[in-house]
């Protein structure tokens, strides 16, 4: 029978695992470095250097993050389809390269960016020219080719070099993600304070250098280990596949299903596929009519459909249904990270006009505003382990499940505290505000306000509660992606995250922009006004809140409706060593 063929093995390829690791983790190390270390004060730069009003910088800082997620279903599409991850990392590390380089130019030559605005209240502040800000966008341009590609790949490639079919490659895999998320945190926690702090303190040329420099390293570091790495060769796009199935749905939609459709339905599954055999499901029932075989549809001697215009298996039907039940779940998380964006931008500018001294030990030492965005990597920091080692294991005594808590759960939980963050960076900055009018400040921000007596270490609970919520939505969204995506569009599942964060990052300058022009306060005067003492920011992050009370409610219906991926007939819910990836590598 045909269930019984013996297909001949594919040829291993020369797993190299640990010893490719010093390679791949320096590049990572490196990479994040100079990518953090040049994003993360982006904000400060563009109004303080370019002199950029604070709407117009932070629409630009999020249109240019959406950009880069944006980039990486491109950068997936191109490396999955034509290019393999080995040279979209390659060209995209060099072109973050050039970026970096020539965004530390524009700071490096004065005749790259306007005059200084001065210290006075009333002083005038040049604009920068179109020459100037053409220079500084050929800077972005080159990040975010840089991104597009290194962002959906760089996780994968170094699980690719490790043997998923052993228990040394299965630990080697877990190591790895270990030591990524850990350069990740390193590089956060190092950029925000060190690199941010040469950058706003000693010079803006010398702190965009040196992550330019690190870029270099990783670059580096990338190309020496080039003999020794897996590399994957593409497959072609499996969007082809997704148009395929909904195309011939489309055709037979006036076909009439049969009365036992998961046993009567073309059901061929290819013994050397890269994917799991999924188990047939009743959602979204219209699809599969395209696995009805009808008198025209011909097999080959395979089993595999000769026109897969015209005919598709159960499995690659409930592929697409994988992505298309997954879609409602991504719109939530749209809305979601639509906190995550503010606390990049907004929480700065609160911390511009706070008191940023260290304390009475301190002196004159002012924390750099960019910074305080540390604290919600602390958090996540010191959560992740005692949620790992101590909540799961009395979790899953209560619930019976490994893993604790559904990913779903999970990400609702994260939910929950962006709405919590919200309310409490509100209830903050309403008694910032309230201090600059009833207590003596502390000095001026040019083009911005007084600076209030609050300290600035109050900014924490509200970035706490930032971090809590990452390390439930956000880990438990990548999670979510990578195992509920086939496995042979687990680039696209990456892309797909990163996608939203880029149409949050759209949204989120939409509603900026929106709020900037409907709201008053006074006369010639907004929520959002430059000087925060005369807007009512507190306002603005109460409306957020009650959209992600709205949001959680939609979330709740999309996650009750939701069915997990399952594998014949049982659910799944794989950790990533369980699957099995039979691909062709060189």
């Amino acid at each position: 029978m045909e269930k019984n063929k013996i297909i001949a093995p594919k040829k291993e390829p020369n797993y190299r695992g640990v010893k490719a690791m010093p390679f791949i983790i320096g590049n990572e190390t490196f990479e994040k470095l100079g990518t953090i270390g040049t994003s993360s004060n982006l904000l400060v730069y563009l109004t303080t250097v370019f002199n950029m009003k604070s709407i117009t910088a932070t629409n630009v800082i999020n249109i240019f993050n959406g950009t880069c997620n944006f980039g990486t279903l491109l950068g997936a599409f191109l490396s999955d389809t034509y290019l393999g991850r080995y040279k979209t990392l390659g060209i995209a590390s060099v072109s973050s390269f050039l970026g970096m380089v020539v965004l530390t130019m524009t700071a490096a030559f004065p005749n790259l960016h306007p005059q200084k605005c001065g210290s006075e209240e009333d002083s005038i502040c040049t604009e920068p020219s179109p020459w100037q800000l053409t220079f500084l966008f050929s800077a972005f341009v080159f990040l975010i080719i840089g991104a597009s590609g290194i962002r959906p790949c760089n996780l994968a490639f170094g699980a690719d070099q490790f043997n998923p079919n052993t228990d040394a490659g299965k630990r080697g895999i877990n190591s790895f993600f270990n030591w990524y998320y850990f350069t990740f945190t390193f590089a956060m926690m190092l950029s925000l304070t060190v690199i941010v702090y040469v950058q706003s303190s000693i010079n803006w040329a010398i702190g965009l250098g040196i992550p330019a420099f690190l870029m270099f390293l990783s670059c580096t570091f990338f190309f020496v280990g080039t003999r020794i790495y897996v590399r994957v060769l593409p497959e072609g796009s499996p969007l082809t596949s997704v148009v395929q199935t909904l195309v011939v749905a489309f055709k037979k939609r006036k076909l009439d299903l049969p009365e036992q459709p998961s046993v009567s339905l073309f059901n061929h599954f290819p013994e050397d596929s890269i994917n799991s055999k999924l188990a047939y499901t009743d959602q979204m029932r219209c699809l599969n009519k395209a696995a009805i075989l009808t008198p025209e549809d011909e097999i080959d001697s395979d089993g595999l459909a000769i026109d897969p215009w015209r005919l598709r298996s159960v499995q690659q039907v409930e592929e697409i249904k994988c992505v298309l039940r997954v879609i409602p779940i991504w719109i939530s998380g749209i809305v979601y990270f639509i906190v995550l964006s503010l606390m990049q931008t907004y929480l700065v500018f609160q911390a511009m006009q706070t008191d940023r001294r260290l304390g009475r030990w301190g002196g004159d030492f002012k924390i750099p505003a960019a910074t305080y965005n540390v604290f919600s990597m602390i958090s996540l920091t010191i959560w992740i382990p005692l949620y790992d080692r101590v909540v799961v294991p009395m979790l899953r005594r209560i619930t019976k499940r490994d893993e604790g808590i559904t990913i779903l759960q999970r990400i609702g939980i994260g939910f929950v505290f962006s709405i919590l963050t919200m309310v409490v960076s509100a209830v903050v900055e309403n008694h910032r505000r309230a201090l600059a009018f009833t207590r003596p400040t502390l000095g001026f921000v040019a083009r911005r306000g007084a600076i209030s007596s609050m300290s600035g270490n109050l900014l924490i609970p509200q970035l706490a509660l930032a971090g809590l919520s990452e390390a439930f939505a956000v880990i438990g969204q990548v999670e979510f992606y990578y195992k509920q995506f086939p496995e042979n569009m687990r680039s696209f599942g990456g892309s797909f995250f990163f996608c939203g964060f880029a149409m949050s990052s759209y949204l989120s300058s939409f509603l900026i922009s929106i709020v900037h022009r409907a709201s008053r306060v006074g006369e010639g005067s907004n929520w959002l006004a430059e000087d925060l003492n005369k807007g009512r920011l507190d306002y603005f992050y109460y409306l957020v809140a009650g959209l992600e009370v709205l949001n959680l409610g939609y979330f709740l219906v999309c996650a009750k409706w939701y069915k997990y991926k399952s594998i014949g007939d049982s659910k799944i819910d794989l950790a990533l060593e369980e699957i099995d990836p039979k691909k062709g590598a060189v």
